[in-house]
């Protein structure tokens, strides 16, 4: 049998049976990442000797009687997670610092018995909707090479389509996550705010240093939603050098098993960017699953936060922490335009510029209208399970590598919008640090693959993944590019 598209629970009960081995798994899927990787470019930094070495220490290990979450399960990570012995660039040149320690999450993935096959590409510090940069060069998208697999966790998400390892790690602060399993057909979930440890995961050579972050999480990415499920257990948990000292995490359950009992508003509508007509289908397409099930499902509610504020305050908040190694000439140049702005321009564009000069006092403000929104949530939530809406307004888009991000343009069923509106899907649940699970919904008319995400309340995580596993029994789940 050929492994590589295996899910990790299939991985793992195949290992437990004696039908496959950690080492035959492993040279199996580097056998893969070396026939077809020269086409995807989605494994940036291999290191396959040490993945050889881990597997025969996991089946060593099983042969003792040993058994972990991920005993011999080969995974992949994200180039901006330290692993020791490996540079960290975060797509910046120069390509020189090689960390001493794994990062948090790397350590938990090695603890629960992974075999970890090497890094996967980003674009250039993470910020982008695109994964390419001067040091690795472009990965593509495994549908289509032309078109981007996503950024910035768009090498895990191509890996895991082209079925280079059973898991990704991944990272997520405006959609990083949710957007590469949208464009490539798999699973991701961005997790609660804080729920997972991110320390080891910082722009080189940045010290490794446990930090509190504002949006960004790190989370799983899997071929199914139940090996997401398994991969946030074995990911989640605070740091042990902070609350891990006096706090263990118990994630309530999901708060329901059945289709039937889930009480569900979908959304396809965002008053400041259209959706196209490719994605609408697939939210539909979800919708219609839920109906069909049992499920309550409603189009609007009044409990709803107010979407384009809510737009406009996470646009602030991104922007805020895109510029803090800006030189002084080029803020102070920001400050110049942004003192231009007429005090009525509630634009994106207005907020880009505004979020770029933030003050410590407006962002303090911010906060504050942040606070009303997530007690907002709070209350949405006393009603509705979930919130199943889009990820991005279209499909996987052709490769853009215009050297100025804010003169690209994103192209909505013919007409083109700004190219960073598109982010504003994700910021919903992004602001108040809501979990959300993104899930494949069927194909476009030109074969690419759709994704919707369910939005779930805060440190209820357990109930968009479950709800992702019931649509996957629903409508199906990931398919290989053809």
């Amino acid at each position: 049998m050929e492994w590589n598209l295996a899910t990790a629970e299939q991985l793992a009960a195949a290992l437990r049976a004696g039908e496959v081995t950690s080492a035959e798994l492993t040279d199996e899927a580097i056998a893969r990442i070396e026939r077809d990787d020269d086409a995807i470019n989605a494994i940036c930094v291999p290191d396959f000797d040490r993945a050889r070495a881990a597997a025969r220490g996991a089946d060593r290990a099983r042969a003792r009687g040993e058994d972990r979450p991920l005993l011999g399960i080969p995974v992949t990570v994200k180039e901006s997670y330290d692993i020791a012995g490996l540079p960290t660039t975060w797509g910046i040149p120069p390509r020189n610092f090689v960390p001493a320690e794994d990062a948090v999450q790397v350590s938990r993935l090695k603890a629960a018995g992974a075999v970890v096959l090497g890094k996967t590409n980003v674009p250039v510090g993470l910020q982008d909707v695109q994964t390419f940069n001067e040091i690795y060069g472009t990965t593509n998208n495994p549908w289509d090479h032309r078109r981007t697999p996503g950024g910035s966790s768009g090498g895990s998400a191509a890996a895991l389509a082209s079925g280079f390892g059973a898991l990704s790690i991944g990272s997520d602060l405006a959609g990083s996550l949710r957007t590469p399993a949208h464009f490539c057909g798999i699973y991701a979930h961005k997790p609660t705010v804080g729920l997972a440890a991110s320390r080891g995961m910082v722009p080189p050579p940045g010290p490794a240093l446990p930090a509190e972050h504002d949006l960004a999480v790190v989370g799983p990415m899997a071929r199914t939603a139940r090996d997401l499920a398994l991969l946030l257990d074995v990911m989640a948990g605070p740091d042990p050098l902070t609350l891990g000292v006096a706090y263990r995490l118990t994630l309530p359950p999901a708060r329901h098993e059945r289709l039937r009992d889930f009480r569900v508003l979908v959304l396809d509508e965002h008053p400041l960017i259209p959706t196209g007509s490719a994605v609408r289908a697939g939210v539909g397409r979800v919708a219609d699953a839920l109906v069909d099930g049992g499920a309550r499902v409603e189009r609007d509610s009044p409990l709803l936060p107010d979407l384009a504020e809510a737009a406009i305050l996470y646009t602030q908040f991104l922007f805020s922490g895109s510029v803090a190694r800006f030189p002084v000439e080029a803020y102070e140049q920001l400050q110049a335009r942004a003192a231009g702005l007429s005090a009525d321009d509630r634009s994106l564009d207005a907020a880009r510029l505004r979020g770029m000069v933030l003050s410590h006092r407006d962002w303090i403000e911010a906060n504050g209208l942040r606070e009303l929104h997530r007690h907002g949530w709070r209350r949405f939530f006393a009603g509705f399970d979930a919130v199943v809406c889009p990820i991005t307004p279209t499909p996987a888009f052709p490769h853009d590598h215009h050297p100025d991000p804010m003169r690209r343009r994103i192209d909505i069923d013919g007409v083109e919008y700004p190219y960073f509106d598109q982010l504003v899907w994700a910021g919903l649940a992004t602001l108040p640090g809501l979990p959300a699970t993104a899930v494949p919904a069927g194909r476009s008319p030109e074969g690419l693959p759709v994704g919707v995400q369910l939005i779930g309340p805060m440190f209820e995580d357990r109930t968009p993944l479950r709800l992702a596993a019931l649509l996957e029994q629903k409508i199906g789940g990931f398919q290989a590019p053809t």
